[in-house]
């Protein structure tokens, strides 16, 4: 990400035609990701991974015979959309169900699970299973609470390997969720990993330091040690994962030792051997180990030791044949699918909306214009705020989501839809091109609007109030946020409060409008005595603290912005 000065906007896009170039005896590319270029059998469970793009060889580079299906790519370190997920999943059934596998992440969550609702809604059924590895991001006793990094290999080795088998799709979901619970990780950082297109990293180490327990999308450990041996990294890890065992651990151990992007294999090599002399020592008989790259954080210098405590059906599974472009084991000859791939078409009409709704049109695209004009300013600013204690790409994913809204929403209103279908249209947009929680989020609201505004014939001040109300219900109903828990719930709440005080006052809608916005932007600056009760910053929460929470900000900034283009407009209430 230093040496080539790629396009950020393109990365991910022309990382995957590339890497569908060099292994087309293995994926098929479709919209949102790579599916299997091999037969898969019909009566088969398909296993569709993914993630954020960013941790070759997750999530592409695990799609072949005895692994996953279909893998769904998203923008670098941001969640793939809903639809995404439901393409692939579309792509891949084969009539025995479909189970999705991801790391624990907040947008991750939100994306498949939607998708899931999505599927079973058009008959299908769908499963999830979301890796809970890391114990650094969560106490023992709150496993669900952690995050998924290189134990996404564990699981979705098993599981891939269990539906090539045939197993039905109950059987697959229980191994996964067995192996989930067996598989245990702990990674450390010697420097911070740099995004495409950015001049720096989105954290730095101090010399002579190390980060233990960073995640894989950027974020910060969650404490720093002085730079170790190989001896004494060694001990730290496995000491560290030996403190944390499932019940019934068993003495029979899968060891993964994952170098996370610049950390090569001479050095892996090295403190394998270490991790090995120890592992032994305490009685454990380590099976089929893995030491290489297998899930990485772009160019970050660090390691990561997974422990995946096996019994009978787990080391069965996980010793089973696999072919894919970045993991192989024992012999395979699959035969190529030769077929072109169809998936269940979506009914995508749009209601017929009134002759105010039509005209008003061009008011929802020249709003959205606006939307987009600010974020591609702020993303820089967002980005950095964010990087405090996230990942670093609200920034990039808010202007993302903006650009892609409004050229929706133009190209809905070209079509002569109104304003609701405009509306939706940019919400769609949003969702598929922004990825990560905020994605999510942000177009379920925009698109609970659009909903609200088809019960409307005329346009006035209490539409805007039900399309605000909508639009909060969605992003809590979705995302789960309270007031408090340091997310955009603390800018939109009061927000919508106070723009409903000032209507019921009897104010203009841009008086109200305008008092609503500086609310929401004081109660965003606030939440910077927050510590965050959810997503990614929750494990570390003492760095958050003294600064604002990025979503919130955002949405002070994007609520003002539409104020400020009302009064432009001439907008009356």
């Amino acid at each position: 990400m230093t040496a080539l000065q790629s396009d950020a906007a393109t990365f991910a896009a022309d990382m995957l035609i590339g890497f569908e170039a060099a292994n087309r005896r293995y994926v098929k590319a479709v919209d949102g990701g790579v599916v299997r270029s091999t037969v898969i059998p019909e009566g088969n469970v398909g296993l569709v991974i993914g993630g954020g793009s960013g941790h070759y060889p997750a999530f592409a580079g695990l799609v072949g015979h005895g692994l996953a299906a279909g893998a769904v790519c998203g923008n670098i370190f941001a969640s793939p959309s809903a639809s995404q997920i439901s393409r692939i999943a579309r792509t891949v059934h084969r009539g025995a169900g479909v189970l999705l596998g991801y790391g624990n992440y907040a947008g991750d969550v939100l994306h498949f699970g939607l998708a899931q609702e999505q599927l079973r809604a058009a008959g299908m059924d769908v499963r999830s299973i979301a890796v809970t590895d890391d114990i650094a991001s969560a106490p023992k006793e709150e496993l669900h609470k952690r995050r998924g990094i290189a134990g996404d290999l564990t699981v979705f080795k098993v599981a891939g390997a269990a539906a090539e088998a045939g197993q039905t799709l109950d059987d697959v979901e229980r191994i996964a969720r067995r192996a989930n619970h067996r598989t245990r990780s702990l990674g450390v950082a010697f420097s911070g990993c740099t995004l495409p297109g950015a001049s720096r990293p989105l954290f730095t180490v101090p010399e002579g330091k190390m980060a233990v327990g960073m995640g894989i999308h950027g974020e910060p450990g969650i404490s720093e040690a002085p730079l170790p041996t190989p001896d004494e990294l060694a001990e730290l890890l496995v000491d560290a994962l030996l403190k944390d065992v499932p019940e019934d651990p068993g003495t029979r151990v899968a060891v993964l030792l994952n170098g996370l992007g610049t950390v090569k294999y001479d050095e892996l090599f090295v403190l394998f051997g270490k991790v090995n002399n120890l592992l032994t020592g305490h009685g454990l008989d380590v099976v089929q180990p893995e030491c290489g790259e297998l899930v990485t954080s772009l160019d970050m210098a660090g390691v990561s030791l997974t422990l995946f405590w096996l019994d009978d059906e787990l080391e069965t599974l996980w010793a089973a044949p696999a072919d894919s472009p970045a993991y192989r084991k024992g012999s395979i000859s699959a035969e190529q699918d030769l077929a072109g791939y169809e998936e269940l078409a979506l009914d995508t009409g749009s209601p017929a909306e009134s002759e105010t709704l039509v005209a008003a049109a061009t008011l929802g695209v020249r709003l959205f214009k606006a939307v987009n004009d600010l974020l591609t300013a702020a993303e820089e600013e967002l980005g950095d705020l964010d990087a405090v204690a996230g990942d670093g790409d609200h920034g990039i994913g808010m202007q993302r989501g903006a650009h892609a809204a409004a050229q929706a929403a133009e190209q809905a209103a070209a079509r002569g839809e109104g304003l609701a279908a405009v509306t939706r249209a940019g919400g769609e947009a949003w969702a598929e091109q922004a990825g990560g929680t905020s994605g999510a989020l942000w177009g379920a609201a925009i698109c609970a609007a659009a909903a609200s505004l088809l019960g409307s014939t005329e346009l006035t001040r209490q539409t805007a109030l039900d399309a605000v109300d909508a639009g909060l219900l969605a992003m809590r109903t979705l995302g789960k946020a309270e007031p408090g828990d340091k997310t955009m719930i603390d800018a939109f709440v009061p927000f919508a409060d106070t723009l409903r005080l000032g209507l019921d006052n009897g104010s203009t809608l841009e008086q109200a409008w305008e008092k609503a916005a500086a609310a929401a932007t004081a109660a965003a600056a606030a939440t910077a005595a927050l510590r965050p009760n959810l997503g990614r910053a929750r494990p570390l929460a003492e760095k958050s603290l003294g600064h604002p929470d990025a979503g919130a900000i955002s949405l002070a900034m994007v609520v003002t912005t539409i104020g400020n283009s009302m009064v432009k407009e001439g907008t009356h209430g």
